[in-house]
């Protein structure tokens, strides 16, 4: 690299490099606002985790309808209030543990 010292060709690399970390700004930017975790998934989303509460809420319940609504309700207010594990990460360890055999 030290041999390269066209200042033209050295602009041009900067201006690449500005453009593609606008590009990555842009992007974190996105998944902020959907609610994706940074470095995680869907998985680890709170909808997601809102949903599967209100899943289960519904499985406990007659009415399907007020069963999922009121646990999609009360799993987005956890998700946002209270350190709730995730559920991708959770999944992957037992599935690596599953994998691994019974420890001696």
């Amino acid at each position: 690299m030290a041999e390269n010292k066209d200042p033209l060709k050295q602009l041009k690399d900067l201006a690449e490099l500005k453009d593609q970390l606008e590009d990555i700004q842009r992007r974190v930017e996105t998944e902020v606002q959907a609610g994706i975790p940074q470095g995680g998934s869907l998985l680890a989303s709170p909808f997601l985790k809102g949903f599967l509460a209100g899943y289960v809420v519904a499985k406990l319940r007659s009415s399907a309808i007020l069963g999922v609504a009121l646990g999609t309700l009360t799993g987005i207010y956890a998700a946002q209030n209270y350190e709730v594990p995730n559920i991708e990460k959770t999944l992957k360890d037992y599935l690596n543990s599953l994998k691994k055999g019974p420890s001696n």
